[in-house]
């Protein structure tokens, strides 16, 4: 695995991404368990060049979700995606919800 020296990769005004092993670092695993990750589905990576993959910083509470469900509740990985699925559905509802209700006011 190719180690990228600079732990944030200039992505324009308004976002920065990380590197794999600065996320790996932020929230206590190892990159190749990440990268694992990666090629599972769970997360997606920014941007790739060669085997250098750069994250941007929203999908570190979701690698967060990730530990706590496998550490915590002991889930296997596809027990991860669907868990996560369902909740992203259910917070698109929430959110169509509350919409609808600001709208009808």
């Amino acid at each position: 695995m190719t180690l990228v020296v600079h732990a944030l990769v200039p992505r324009g005004p308004a976002r920065d991404c990380l590197t794999l092993e600065v996320v790996a670092a932020r929230v206590g695993l190892h990159p190749v368990l990440i990268a694992r990750f990666v090629e599972f589905g769970l997360v997606e990576p920014a941007e790739r060049t060669g085997e250098a993959m750069h994250f941007d910083a929203t999908c570190l509470p979701r690698l967060q979700a990730i530990v706590r469900l496998r550490r915590d509740l002991g889930v296997n990985l596809p027990g991860v995606a669907v868990i996560l699925d369902l909740v992203e559905r259910l917070e698109a509802l929430q959110h169509e919800l509350e919409r609808a209700r600001r709208e009808r006011r």
